[in-house]
This record gives structure tokens, sequence and C-alpha cells, in this order.
């Protein structure tokens, strides 16, 4: 029990240190749990780097060499930070991080510090075992990194562009995954994210005359010019966009032979998305290019005629989709209003996907095995981003690994992202940290 009991204290210290990142660059305070990871990975004779790309904004890499250079390598990404919390939506402290009745509070405990600890604990006991004469093959590296939350411009992809070579890319673990479907026949199935969406995020403007509130006649409303503009993007239905991925997933659940065949060759209607429950949503973002309306904004002085007004759109593109072909729809879906309306890029960020085959992908299904022997495995988009993607921009292959009780499937896992009350089952952080230690044994020897 002292690896669990370690990481479970680590797990708490990291709750405790509040590294709220709010978007702005003086937030996060990730320098709290970057002092903490190394005051914990003290007299371990792990490598220990810092990266501190503007005040208190840190990531912090630790590396245990491995005894052979050809060896795969295998670097685990952690983030630091956490999401803001309404308090007051709370039953429990969110920085408390009790455990009461064997799960644990918190904010960021399942996304992702719970996995941090994990990988951060793993990576100890390894720099232990290479001090006691009995080094990893391959080089082994945990990195808590800054920023997560937004985007990882002060910590991946800081690193990734000015520190390229700190630590290897080519084998990444990060989260999240080994969460179980609900397969209709009672069988069992694991999930890996093996990709990511794209971000797209735009915002349309739109502008019009202006003027005291008391005469609107014959001026020109950008607000609804700008409303006419949402509901024709409002309709757009973006087609399906199936590939291998999705039809391993729909696979999976054994469905009657007209509902999977349906959902794989995309003659689906929405109703069919219902068949996976609890699912449904998540079912559909994974096969389609969601656009969501995040914000409107227009005028201040209630008695003045606003001469602009802008919509906010975060667009989550399918790895088959692009920049252009999103900017396409939109411009199709605004038809004749299209010189109208100004479409702002805030936001790039390409899909990416790692192959469910290699070496690693190898490795995690059998450490799987040990666990959950008659479980399938199988690939998944995840529906949000990861510092992941960086990892597969410079060349390697990233995965979301973690593993959970049975109890636990993949609907309850993405319900505790960012949710008032998040929390944690021990259980799977038992589960998690000896997963990471029986994939790092097996992975890097």
């Amino acid at each position: 029990m002292g690896l669990f009991n370690d990481t479970l204290e680590l797990l708490q210290g990291l709750i405790r240190n509040r590294c709220i990142n709010d978007g702005t660059p003086g937030s996060g305070h990730e320098y709290r749990n970057a002092d903490l990871l190394e005051e914990f990975f003290e007299g371990s004779g792990a490598q220990v780097e810092r990266f501190e790309p503007e005040p208190g904004r840190v990531s912090i890499a630790f590396t245990v060499p491995g005894s052979n250079p050809t060896a795969e390598p295998l670097t685990m990404l952690g983030h630091l930070d956490v999401v803001p919390v309404d308090e007051d939506k709370w039953t429990h402290d969110p920085f408390g991080a009790e455990v009461v009745d064997g799960v644990l509070y918190g904010r960021g405990v399942f996304d992702m510090l719970f996995i941090t600890a994990s990988q951060a604990a793993v990576t100890r006991e390894t720099a232990r075992r290479a001090q006691a004469g009995n080094p990893p093959k391959g080089t082994v590296a945990f990195v808590g990194l800054a920023d997560e939350e937004s985007g990882g411009r002060l910590g991946a992809r800081w690193i990734s562009e000015n520190r390229p070579d700190a630590f290897s890319w080519k084998n990444c673990l990060s989260e999240t995954g080994g969460s179980h479907l609900p397969v209709r026949d009672g069988s069992d199935a694991l999930v890996i994210n093996v990709g990511e969406k794209g971000i797209f995020q735009r915002r349309l403007h739109a502008t019009g005359d202006t003027g005291h509130g008391s005469l609107p006649y014959g001026k020109s409303s950008s607000i609804l010019t700008l409303a006419e503009a949402a509901r024709r993007v409002g309709a757009l239905a973006m087609p399906p966009a199936y590939d291998h991925v999705w039809s391993w997933f729909v696979e999976a659940f054994h469905f009657d032979p007209d509902t999977t065949a349906a959902l794989v060759d995309g003659s689906a209607g929405d109703a069919t998305y219902e068949t996976f429950g609890e699912l449904a949503a998540f079912a559909h973002s994974f096969s389609h290019t969601n656009i969501a309306f995040t914000g409107i904004h227009g005028g201040s002085a209630i008695n003045v005629i606003p001469s602009k007004a802008y919509l906010n759109l975060d667009i989550r593109a399918h790895p088959t989709d692009t920049a252009d072909s999103v900017d396409a729809a939109l411009i199709a879906a605004l038809g004749d209003m299209a010189d109208e309306i100004r479409i702002e890029h805030l936001n790039n960020e390409t899909p990416s996907a790692s192959p469910a085959e290699g070496p690693l992908w190898d490795a995690m299904a059998a450490t799987f095995g040990e666990f959950f022997p008659e479980a399938s495995v199988v690939p998944i988009y995840a529906s949000g981003g990861s510092d992941l993607r960086f990892a597969r921009r410079m060349g390697g292959v990233g995965y979301g690994f973690a593993l959970h009780a049975r109890a636990r499937d993949l609907a309850s896992a993405n319900n505790e992202l960012h949710s008032h009350d998040e929390c944690l089952h021990l259980e799977d952080l038992d589960l998690t940290v000896k997963a990471y230690d029986a994939l790092v044994q097996r992975f890097c020897g």
C-alpha cells in the first residue's frame, strides 16, 4: 500500500495548492504544485528541470535515464492547473481534498490530478529502482505542465516551441482513458483516447447604424443582423464524419446488425444516437463536427442602438475536418448574408490522432488485460483537448491512459470533468497507479 498512500498524499497536496487557471497570465500559480513535486522527488535520483516562461507559470520535468539508448522512451504528461469553481455550488470544500466513504472530493481531482499524481509516484518509484541498480532500459520522464486548462501556451506549447529537446515526445501518455463502455450484452470494453478534435473557435461580427434608442426607425440593427446569422448557423447540420475509429467504437456495443450498419455507414438519424443511452451526446460529438454558441455581445447603454455585435462559436472539429472546411460550412450556412458577416478566427487547433497499434498501444492493451482480462480495448477520440496534441505535432504518439473500476463507465467519467463536487473513487486511484507501474515496467523494462 506504500505506493498508493504516497500517491494519495501527493494528490491531496496538489488539490490543496489551488492552482486555479482562469485564462489570464497572472493566474495558475503552478509553481506551488511544481514546488510540491520537487519536494516529492527529493533524494530519488531523478534529473529535474524547471520551465518558467512567465512568473509563477512553472512546468517541471523529472527524468530517469534508460540503460539502453536504443530502447523505447516513455514520457508522461500531467498538468498542474485546474479550472475555476463556483464554490457555492459545492457541498464539499473544493480545495479541502476530503475523503468521504472512499471518495476523494476536490477541484481537478479527476481532471487530471489523479493521473498527474500517479505518473509522478510511478516515476519516482522508477528512479528509486534505478538508484538501487535496476534502471529502466528506456528513458522514463514525467512532466508536470502549466496552463493546460487554457490551451498550453505557457506549458506544453511553450516547451515544444522553445525547449523541444528537454524530453522525448516519441511516446507520450496523458489524460484520460481506462473507463468502461456500457456494452449492451454485458461484456466489457475499456477505452483509450487516441486522438482529439480540432478547436476552431470563431467570432461572427455584424455591424449596423447607431443612434438614440428612441429613434430606431430607418436604422439597420447589428443585433437583428447577428440574430439572423445565428439562426442560419444554428440550422447548419454538419454531416457525419465517420472513420475506422468510429466503426470500432460502434461495434464494441454489440447493437443489432441494422443499428450498427446505420451508425457505421452514416445513414443513422439523430434518434438512433439515443441507442447509446447516457453516451448519446458523446457519440454524436465523436462522429460530428460540433458548433456551440457560447457568447453574444452587443451594446452597453440601454438607450443606445449598438453599431456592432458579435457571437462566439466554439467549434470542435472531427479529425477529418480542417479549418478551411469549417469556414466553408459557415459561409454556406450564411448564404446571401456572407458578405455582411465578418468571421474572426479566435483559435485554430488542428485535430490530431495516433494509430491504435504499435509498441505503446500493445503495452497499454496488455496492461489492461492484467486487470480486466475479459475486456476488449477500444480506441476513441476525446471530446475535449489535451496536451497530447503537442506530442503528436512533435512527431510522437499520444494516448490517454488511466484505469477505472467496472462501475465507472465513460459517461460517468465525462460527467466529472469540470463539474461541481468533482470527485474520484479511491478504488480508481489504486487501479490507475498500479496500471501505470505495470505499464512502465512492461514498456521500458
